[in-house]
C-alpha cells in the first residue's frame, strides 16, 4: 500500500481597486468566510489588481492573518505592486505577511 500525501486546498481571494474604508469590511468578511472553510490549509490573497491600500484595507489583511494563524492555516499575499509593497514596508508588516512574487511561487513552495 502506498502513502498518498494529502494535497494542500488553496483558495484565493483576489481584490480590485482600492482596499479602503469604503470596502475593507466586505474584504474582511470574505476572507473569514474563505478561511472558515474545513479544508482550506492555505489562504492566497492575490493582490495584482489592487492600485491603493489604507490602514483599513491593512487591518483587514492582518485580522484574516490573525485567524489564519489561530487556525493553523497558512496566509500569504502575492503579485504585490512596489506602490503597496512600500506601504507594507513603512509599516514593518513586510515582516508579519508571507510575499510570493506570484501565485506560481506556489508551486515551489
Amino acid at each position: 500500500m502506498q502513502a498518498v500525501p494529502k494535497c494542500p486546498k488553496i483558495t484565493v481571494i483576489r481584490p480590485q481597486g482600492c482596499l479602503s474604508a469604503a470596502n475593507a469590511l466586505e474584504l474582511e468578511r470574505n476572507l473569514i468566510a474563505a478561511l472558515a472553510q474545513h479544508d482550506v490549509s492555505l489562504l492566497l490573497v492575490d493582490l495584482a489588481a489592487v492600485e491603493f491600500l489604507d490602514k483599513s484595507g491593512l487591518m483587514a489583511l492582518v485580522s484574516a492573518h490573525k485567524l489564519a494563524q489561530n487556525l493553523g492555516r497558512s496566509f500569504k499575499l502575492c503579485s504585490v505592486s512596489s506602490s503597496i509593497r512600500m506601504i507594507l514596508e513603512l509599516t514593518q508588516l513586510d515582516e508579519v505577511f508571507e510575499i510570493s512574487e506570484d501565485n506560481l511561487d506556489l508551486a515551489v513552495a
